[in-house]
């Protein structure tokens, strides 16, 4: 059961720790903040992965014939259980994955909001009528549903990346069989409790809970699969887009980002520094869209070295029910690319302006947040994503010159920037080769919008109408009555 008294639940059952298709051994969970066990999970193996396939094959066509009004009210019901489960659903986030209290519970409400989204949408994709060029030819264009989509999630956000791609293709009318990370399990079988409860029929909503390689490896070479949803590394993601290859599935790939942060002297500094901080340590910085490579103006970046500093040490570390500012990171592995990508910049010539280490008087897997200043781009942390709560700081001389510096990386999720120049907005906006901008604000995501990257930081988009693509197909029907 979970630890007395720090996730203590109102409702217990939604502690399932059997997913679908299991018996096949068990997993440890495990609080990242104290090491303590916090539940063992019936895991399953590539007889129940295709077994779980099997049931969502055999459930398709019941599902994507209901009419779309009946699977919204599915996914309506599906929203408000989360809602009224959101206490409960923060205290197992926190438990599993060591995030604060109130970052857990706005993520609820995140996860929440996909549902409800698309239990709209899921009335919108009608039949579009074309102008024909055909004598006696009348021109249809359907969308439909195109099959069994598979879901593999990462344990950062373990219940909006669920909710974010399964709420999507269940509105579209696909069943889905879904692959949570294996550090955060708990998570999705709570959610996969509450869709039993809002009345999906069986075998719509499949989790499978086991080792990686072999649950997606039997996803990704089952034909049956039409589509696959993933969001992780960039590695990950070149891996099951080669496998993906031989059974040409439909891919929707949220890969790695790198995201620079670039301020300009004219902008509101006040402003910059409070929304640096955001963009870098939400999630203890283990967000794709944390900001990694701070880009300054060199008239002010001294005193954007110095106030940020002061602001993210202020900055509190503690166990998540606590409420603290940053939570532990999830793994020993984290931990290590803390310390290499410090090491490394001091090699290059940075200056450590503050942190560094581990903080042993709260545990192995706490990091100290952490500026580096004067960070040249040789070292590692300007290539590389760091993916926790170290700060890169780096001067720069004029707008060409930062345009090219921030461009030049594989990826592509989101860039942002600060200025209150009109012109200069809309010239960096245009110039960065980044799927999402975010000009003098840090949030940015929400249901409505179509998110996602350029170059290797992925393929296609989640949210908004966008999100639905995926998991549709176009039929064209061209008639004539005779």
């Amino acid at each position: 059961m979970l630890d007395e008294p720090k996730a203590k639940l109102a409702d217990p059952d939604l502690l399932n720790l059997t997913g679908d298709f299991a018996g096949h051994g068990r997993l440890a969970v495990r609080d990242p903040a104290t090491g303590d066990l916090v539940a063992q999970v019936a895991i399953s193996d590539a007889a129940g992965a295709r077994a779980a396939v099997d049931a969502a094959e055999v459930a398709f066509t019941g599902w994507s014939t209901l009419l779309p009004q009946h699977r919204a009210e599915i996914l309506h019901r599906w929203h408000g259980l989360i809602l009224q489960a959101k206490e409960d659903l923060a205290r197992i986030m926190v438990a599993e994955q060591g995030k604060p209290i109130g970052e857990a519970r706005g993520e609820i409400d995140y996860a929440a909001s996909f549902v409800q989204f698309y239990a709209e949408e899921a009335l919108r994709p009608n039949i579009e009528g074309v102008t024909s060029h055909l004598q006696d030819a009348e021109m249809e264009l359907w969308r439909e549903p195109v099959g069994v989509a598979a879901l593999i999630t990462p344990w950062n956000f373990p219940c909006a990346m669920i909710t974010r791609k399964a709420a999507a293709a269940l509105g579209a009318g696909c069943t889905v069989v879904i692959h949570p990370s294996a550090e955060t399990p708990l998570s999705a079988l709570a959610l996969a409790e509450l869709a039993r409860r809002a009345g999906f029929p069986g075998g719509v909503v499949n989790t499978v809970i086991g080792d990686a390689a072999t649950i997606v490896g039997a996803w990704t070479a089952d034909a049956r699969v039409r589509a696959l949803s993933f969001t992780g590394s960039t590695e990950v993601g070149r891996l099951l887009y080669r496998q993906s290859a031989d059974t040409v599935k439909r891919l929707v790939l949220e890969l790695g980002g790198h995201a620079p942060f670039i301020v300009f002297k004219g902008a509101d500094l006040d402003r910059a520094v409070a929304e640096a901080v955001k963009a870098k340590f939400a999630t203890s910085g283990q967000d794709c869209l944390g900001a990694n490579r701070f880009y300054i103006h060199r008239p002010i970046y001294a005193e954007f070295c110095a106030r940020f500093t002061a602001a993210v040490e202020t900055l509190t570390l503690g166990h998540g029910m606590d409420d603290p500012d940053l939570g532990p990171l999830i793994h020993e592995r984290q931990i290590a690319k803390q310390i290499a990508h410090v090491e490394d910049a001091l090699s290059h010539g940075a200056r450590l302006l503050t942190g560094g280490r581990v903080d042993e008087a709260l545990g192995p897997l706490f990091f100290r947040p952490t500026v580096l200043a004067d960070v040249p781009d040789a070292a590692a942390i300007m290539r590389q994503e760091t993916f926790g709560p170290v700060a890169a700081l780096s001067p720069f001389e004029d707008e060409a010159e930062v345009i090219t510096r921030a461009n030049a990386s594989e990826y592509g999720l989101i860039a942002y920037l600060h200025s209150l120049d009109p012109r200069r907005i809309y010239r960096l906006t245009r110039a960065l080769h980044y799927g999402m901008v975010a000009v003098n604000r840090t949030k940015v995501t929400g249901a409505p919008i179509p998110f996602g990257g350029m170059k290797q930081s992925g393929l296609g988009r989640e949210g908004a109408r966008q999100g639905l693509e995926a998991f549709t197909e176009i039929k064209y029907v061209c008639r004539d009555w005779g």
